[in-house]
């Protein structure tokens, strides 16, 4: 069974019945019914046209639901418009399923879930346990969702920027249970590449690749985080990051900066260094203020904080710390860091502590206590 080529016409099969009139809900559940019936049968006997097998299979199952609902007149309205059997029309859809699953009445959790379901394919329970929540619990939120999107027509443009924003949060969930949400996002960003000439699309590619580049080398054989600078740069995917820098070069050609662009370019010029000790610390410090200047982001002045700490010495990094909200996330973290830097092992242990105390993770609260009890220990000697 391919499941990869099952997953990729999800969408289409989707879309054609939407477009013969059937509800999103309800065609969505004639779509996974089909998948199901795919993955009992196929093994034994493969369809020549997987795709026209998907549409015929999930519109009967959308006709046998109709049938046995209480209005009878929609019942028998839809059964009579029954296509012949045949090949099936080649639209594509896809780019109307993004916009309507990432349509702005639903929150970002339900946006990602349908996304998941509707446009990636995947089965509620491999949905629940990437989010490590219980089935049930993931099967109310997607209903949720189709119940508000149902009826939604998507005739003037979706929102570009909403549809990324889902798929970087994706994208940044990683890898839990049996999915590796990380590269699902990437799989998903490439079809909507292909799908919509948008800079930003590009950007937001190039920078998932050029950070997954990097994900074979971000952790030690025991499971524990490791900083950028401390990294094993010949365990980077280097065909990753060629790919993502030219994807990247190509959008900045067309002068339509965006913030996910000038992230890419944060991440390019990370990887494109020989080692930590060479990172061109200056350059990432502009991009960082190109990225403030287009989204006023908190984090990204966080972010910024870092890199001015690198490129002009610690006590520059403290002084723009000291302009943000000590509230935000990993604020302590990065004061730590900084402080360790200005020679002070005292401070940094101690913000060290305090900043895994209030780590979102395990893996890194472990990480700041190792860097706490490592100061600590240096004190004592």
């Amino acid at each position: 069974m391919d499941e990869t080529l099952l997953r990729s016409l999800t969408p289409g099969v989707l879309g054609v019945l939407v477009r013969r009139g059937a509800d999103f809900a309800a065609a969505e559940d004639a779509v996974q019914e089909a998948l199901l019936e795919a993955f009992r049968t196929w093994p034994a006997a493969p369809p020549r046209d997987p795709r026209g097998w998907l549409v015929t299979v999930a519109w009967r199952r959308f006709l046998d639901a109709t049938r046995s609902d209480t209005a009878r007149r929609r019942r028998e309205d839809a059964a009579g418009f029954e296509p012949a059997p045949g090949p099936a029309p080649a639209a594509d859809d896809t780019l109307q399923l993004y916009f309507l699953c990432a349509h702005p009445s639903l929150t970002s959790s339900a946006a990602v879930a349908l996304t998941l379901r509707a446009v990636g394919g995947l089965t509620t329970r491999q949905i629940a346990r990437a989010y490590l929540v219980p089935e049930a619990t993931m099967a109310q939120r997607i209903s949720r969702a189709k119940r508000t999107v149902s009826g939604v027509r998507l005739d003037t443009p979706g929102d570009v920027a909403t549809v990324l924003r889902v798929l970087y949060l994706v994208f940044n969930e990683g890898y839990s249970g049996d999915v590796d949400l990380a590269a699902e996002a990437i799989r998903l960003t490439r079809q909507l590449a292909a799908a919509v000439d948008h800079p930003e699309v590009s950007g937001l590619l190039a920078l998932m690749l050029l950070h997954h580049a990097r994900r074979g080398a971000r952790t030690a054989a025991d499971g524990s985080l490791v900083p950028l600078a401390a990294q094993d740069r010949a365990r980077w995917d280097r065909e990753a990051i060629t790919e993502g820098t030219g994807i990247l070069q190509a959008a900045l050609a067309r002068d339509r900066l965006g913030e996910y662009q000038a992230q890419a370019a944060v991440a390019a010029l990370h990887a494109d260094a020989p080692t930590a000790a060479e990172t061109d610390w200056v350059q990432i410090v502009e991009w960082y203020d190109e990225l403030a200047r287009l989204t006023g982001s908190p984090v990204v002045r966080l972010n910024r904080a870092v890199a001015v700490g690198e490129a002009d010495g610690p006590r520059a990094g403290l002084a723009a710390l000291a302009a943000l909200d000590p509230a935000l996330p990993r604020h302590t973290a990065v004061a730590a860091y900084l402080h360790e830097r200005a020679g002070e092992p005292e401070t940094a242990a101690r913000l060290y502590a305090e900043a895994a105390a209030k780590a979102s993770n395990l893996a890194e609260r472990d990480h700041l206590t190792r860097q706490a009890a490592r100061l600590n220990t240096r004190k004592s000697r």
